[in-house]
Formats: structure tokens, C-alpha cells, sequence
């Protein structure tokens, strides 16, 4: 009785994963067709087809998905390459109040997407610059 429950159960799973290649399937040879309209919903599938094909991509999300915070890693990234231009080019303490930006608008983005390790990097890293910052004007 066991062994029957567990064989069907495999068996819907084994459907569904085959409807859902199947309609992928057809995704996909809209898109060599050249067929750019597509509605969000096959950009969805799309995704889910990717991440179901190679488990170990990473499943950051795409500019479609989430274009605020596509727009806000990539300025955070750019404001900290240029704060370390200015560390190198020995530019204090601007070069600190530039990290704070760029580390808080990752901070930002780690909380939308909810990755505790890059909440916690870059919690420390804002603490650590507000205290750089708090102790240049103090000292004067």
C-alpha cells in the first residue's frame, strides 16, 4: 500500500516536471524565432527554466524583476570603486563618506533580498565608517 502511494507520487511529480518542460520548451523556440514581445509571465518561465536547468547559477534577480534594486547595486558598486580611488589617491576623509554610500545602498539591497551575510558585512562595514567619520570631526 506504501510502495503504491510513493510510485504515484513520483508519477504526478514526474507530470508536472514535464508539462513544465514542455511549456519551456516552447519558450525557448520563441525566443530563437526571434519573437522579443514576450509578457512577463514567459520572462517568468523563462527564469524558472534557467534556474531549473543549472541548480548552481545564482538566483540574484534580473533587471526585469527588480529594476530598483538592479539600479541601486550598481551605483552602490560604482560609488565604492570610486571611494577607492580616492583611498589610494589618499583623499581623507572623503573617501570615507564615499564607502558609507556605496556600503549603504548595498546594505539596501541585501535587506530587500533578504541575504543575511551581506545584512551582516554590511551593517559592520556603515558602523565602522560612521566611526571614522564620528572621530574625524571630533578630533578636528
Amino acid at each position: 500500500m506504501t510502495l503504491e502511494i510513493v510510485s504515484s507520487t513520483n508519477q504526478k511529480e514526474q507530470n508536472a516536471e514535464s508539462r513544465v518542460l514542455q511549456q519551456n520548451a516552447g519558450i525557448k523556440e520563441n525566443v530563437k524565432k526571434g519573437w522579443t514581445s514576450l509578457d512577463t509571465n514567459a520572462k517568468m518561465e523563462m527564469v524558472k527554466l534557467k534556474n531549473y536547468e543549472n541548480i548552481s547559477k545564482t538566483s540574484t534577480p534580473l533587471k526585469f524583476q527588480q529594476p530598483f534594486v538592479w539600479y541601486m547595486k550598481w551605483a552602490s558598486s560604482i560609488v565604492l570603486i570610486f571611494a577607492m580611488l580616492l583611498t589610494t589617491n589618499n583623499m581623507y576623509p572623503y573617501n570615507m563618506f564615499f564607502q558609507c554610500i556605496g556600503v549603504a545602498g548595498w546594505l539596501v539591497v541585501s535587506i530587500i533580498w533578504n541575504d543575511r551575510a551581506l545584512i551582516v558585512v554590511n551593517a559592520v562595514a556603515i558602523a565602522i565608517f560612521l566611526n571614522g567619520i564620528f572621530q574625524y570631526f571630533v578630533k578636528g
